[in-house]
């Protein structure tokens, strides 16, 4: 059997600016001017759009058996209604503060997976690391009082991701990319769509002006189609634990570009970066504890 050839770019840098794109997110839910609820309607009925697109130039087929779409579209509620608290929490607060929520996803996660996944049992690494991270949330909570609404939401919103995260996890290699993705984006336009008129008192989201329509489009193909796409290279070609340990470096790049973007107005307290500290270190500790001696 002939070797492969060596791929055109290095899996590791895509992953890398993968996940560079998904933490700039958090940047353009600020920039936008729209309500977080009428960008994420926005943002995933284009996304919807592209991986339709997407399924058609590589003859995959949208159409799936009923269940599996009601399932893959529930799914994409699910989604929806994160990415809705995500941005609502950088809104009511600031991007760092929104992503440095992100990572107790971990807590979330190894509290949820054994519930679900009957082959799985709490990680006690995982659990201990995540009593670590309540502490720091206390100690941000503690120096940041003024955002603890936001950050709250935040926290709202990394455990609705882990519910989802968990689920997707039991379907997402049994159908292809393309579809897989469309059905899900559809549900997450469809479950923020139907809270319109339950938030906003309006059937139809706000019409973007030509800015908010530049700033979606990037949002819609450069922060969720593109990167998407690309990360189905990534997976094919490195180690899940390289993935891993990669994947938690998001909230780092997101407080790195906020800080740039948004300059003293994303400027927290020693404390609240101590805290956030704390988090990402314990969320990076885990692959590598667990995986110690892995091939990357």
């Amino acid at each position: 059997m002939e070797p492969s050839p060596p791929s055109p770019v290095p899996p590791l840098l895509v992953l890398h600016l993968v996940i560079l794109a998904w933490a700039f997110t958090a940047i353009l839910g600020k920039l936008i001017s729209l309500p977080s609820l009428d960008m994420v309607v926005w943002r995933t009925a284009l996304a919807t759009a592209g991986f339709s697109v997407i399924a058609l130039v590589m003859g995959t087929s949208l159409r799936l058996a009923r269940r599996d779409a009601a399932s893959l579209f529930g799914l994409g509620a699910i989604l929806g209604i994160h990415w809705v608290l995500f941005f609502l929490s950088a809104r009511l607060a600031t991007a760092s503060v929104s992503l440095a929520a992100m990572p107790t996803m971990l807590i979330w996660s190894s509290l949820i997976e054994p519930l679900v996944n009957g082959t799985r049992r709490w990680n006690r690494v995982e659990l201990l690391l995540g009593l670590v991270i309540i502490g720091a949330v206390w100690m941000i909570y503690a120096v940041e009082l003024k955002h603890w609404f936001g950050f709250t939401v935040g926290i709202l919103s990394a455990l609705v991701a882990s519910v989802y995260a968990v689920f997707n996890k039991q379907v997402v290699a049994l159908h292809p990319f393309a579809s897989l993705c469309a059905w899900q984006l559809g549900g997450a336009c469809a479950a923020s769509w139907l809270l319109l008129p339950f938030v906003s008192g309006t059937f139809l989201p706000a019409v973007p002006g030509a800015r908010d329509l530049g700033w979606l489009v990037l949002f819609a193909f450069g922060c969720t189609v593109l990167p998407y796409a690309a990360f189905v290279y990534v997976m094919r070609h490195l180690s899940v634990f390289t993935v891993n340990v990669v994947y938690n470096l998001e909230p780092l790049y997101g407080m790195a570009l906020a800080a740039l973007v948004f300059g003293s107005r994303e400027q927290m307290t020693p404390g609240f970066y101590a805290g956030a500290g704390i988090i990402i270190a314990s969320v990076l500790a885990v692959p590598w504890l667990q995986g110690k001696g892995r091939p990357a």
